[in-house]
């Protein structure tokens, strides 16, 4: 069976970075779509980015868009996700998931493997 362990949150101040990171045991990421997801208190979970099992496309969601980035490291059997110019409003647990399916969809039953999640709090 999969295993996602998500990595790299943290207390970071607005307009900071972080690079959370997913990694994988037992079977290859490269496998699987792979997408973050993020639920902040009192909120559902939400989509925030996806890369495809095939092609490699990349999806954002349009609150992250030009400031989140998403990449596979093959070799590392790990998936990244770059967060920069963070805001309040991105506090949440950020949680990776994965989906043998080929393309990107933010249907959360679609995806079979979640990891345990990462907090991320953006405050001064």
């Amino acid at each position: 069976q999969l295993q996602l362990v998500e990595s790299g949150g943290g207390l970071v101040q607005p307009g900071g970075s972080l690079r959370l990171s997913c990694a994988a045991s037992r079977l290859r990421l490269d496998y699987y779509t792979i997408a973050w997801f993020r639920q902040a208190p009192g909120k559902e979970r939400e989509g925030v980015s996806c890369v495809s099992r095939t092609g490699g496309r990349t999806t954002y969601a349009a609150s992250v868009k030009g400031r989140f980035t998403i990449s596979r490291d093959n070799a590392e059997n790990t998936v990244y996700l770059q967060m920069n110019s963070l805001k309040p409003e991105d506090t949440a647990v950020y949680y990776c998931a994965a989906d043998p399916g080929e393309l990107c969809r933010w249907t959360i039953s679609d995806y079979a493997y979640w990891g345990q999640g990462t907090q991320v709090t953006v405050s001064s």
